[in-house]
């Protein structure tokens, strides 16, 4: 599922507590939200069309020079393009904290990034010049705010910077934070700082401890309500709440719940490949058995029709068959989807590699020793200094058993 992971991956960092429901008529929204050009790009953003999407807010940037919004809205697009081309965005792979752990490297394409800096730089140049003027303008706080979460989120799944993307997201939770001040019913700004509220929340006594010391504070009810209220009413980003919210709810392991937020999602954007895709992926991890391979197999079935998905990377279904196919013990079948997933064209480094060692790992549990060592020899090769590297070389040594 399409993860506005932007505002996910930089909640790492403070929380302030702005609770409280508007009423649909109080709520205020960025004034260029509302540009016809930006509501028809956003509709190709949500049906994941990229280039049709960047194509109309090129236009809208052109047409509305030094508007940090215009600008945002852009580098919304240039950055979820290329996390889409990488397969970053299947929440699958930050169901868990190995995504934090691990060694996930990814090959980063310059150009996208000098793109997406420069964008993100320009944003809040913007942003800048009009708070020297008034320091009280939510419209510049929330585009500044939102240009900073989207570059942090670049930072932490491409370039795995932790670091320097906690840094900037403390930065980017304080200017949405300073938005909900002044105006409570500016929505759009809840995302941010619900999931701030929310993670801090869910973080284990000791780590809260140390925050505490550091004056960052959190409740997991508070964030998880300032979501709901976004979902439901947020002009621009109930969306992106949605999604956010379905991630959590999945790793609580409340997959019912989640299923119903995603089903939602779906009503509203049927051809989204990735709301799709996470229903399957909720109905595997809910143990749903037979039925989350059927899930898995209805999906690529509509992939085959001609124009239901105007963009999909199947090798994402084909890795969550091989799970649910494993999770039956149909080893044999499992392999060949992780394999297929592997070695489908497009599929990103970090995906072909997990494959490669589900693969070797199935079909070791059925008896197929000698297919595994090419499996595992094949995950090595596509990254050795990695974690999956890592656990081909174990497996190598050791055939694996569960």
């Amino acid at each position: 599922m399409k993860l506005r992971i932007s505002r996910f991956l930089m909640a790492i960092g403070v929380a302030l507590v702005f609770a409280g429901q508007a009423h649909a008529g109080d709520i205020r929204a960025y004034q260029l939200s509302r540009d016809p050009l930006v509501r028809q790009a956003y509709e190709h953003f949500y049906a994941l069309d990229y280039p049709a999407c960047i194509a109309l807010l090129e236009k809208v940037h052109a047409a509305h020079p030094l508007d940090p919004g215009a600008t945002a809205f852009l580098l919304e697009a240039r950055v979820f393009e290329e996390l889409y081309r990488q397969d970053l965005l299947d929440t699958t792979f930050y169901a868990n904290d190995g995504f934090l752990t691990g060694k996930h490297p990814t090959p980063e394409d310059p150009v996208a990034r000098d793109r997406i800096f420069a964008l993100a730089d320009e944003a809040v140049r913007e942003a800048d010049v009009r708070l020297s003027r008034n320091g009280r303008d939510v419209d510049s706080l929330y585009a500044r705010g939102w240009a900073k979460s989207l570059r942090s989120s670049y930072m932490a799944m491409v370039e795995r910077s932790f670091s320097a993307a906690f840094h900037l997201a403390l930065q980017a939770h304080s200017d949405e934070a300073r938005v909900l001040q002044i105006d409570p019913n500016y929505i759009d700004a809840k995302l941010v700082v619900g999931t701030y509220q929310y993670v801090i929340g869910a973080l284990p006594w000791g780590f809260k401890l140390l925050f505490g010391f550091a004056g960052i504070t959190g409740s997991k009810a508070t964030g998880m309500a300032m979501l709901r209220d976004d979902f439901n009413v947020g002009p621009m980003t109930s969306i992106e709440s949605g999604t956010v919210i379905a991630l959590f709810l999945r790793r609580e392991a409340r997959y019912q719940d989640a299923i119903a937020v995603v089903r939602t999602l779906e009503a509203r954007y049927p051809h989204d490949f990735l709301f799709a895709l996470e229903e399957a992926n909720l109905r595997k991890d809910a143990g749903e058995g037979m039925a989350a391979v059927s899930a898995y197999q209805t999906l690529l079935n509509d992939a085959a029709k001609p124009g239901f998905f105007p963009s999909s990377h199947l090798e994402l279904a084909y890795f969550g068959l091989g799970e649910a196919l494993r999770g039956q013990r149909h080893f044999a079948d499992a392999a060949q989807a992780y394999e297929q997933a592997a070695w489908m064209q497009g599929s990103g480094a970090e995906l072909k590699r997990r494959s490669l060692v589900a693969a070797g790992k199935s079909r070791d549990l059925n008896g197929q020793r000698d297919l595994a060592i090419r499996d595992y020899q094949a995950a090595i090769a596509n990254g050795t200094d990695t974690t999956q590297g890592d656990i081909a070389r174990r497996l190598l040594k050791t055939p694996y058993r569960e």
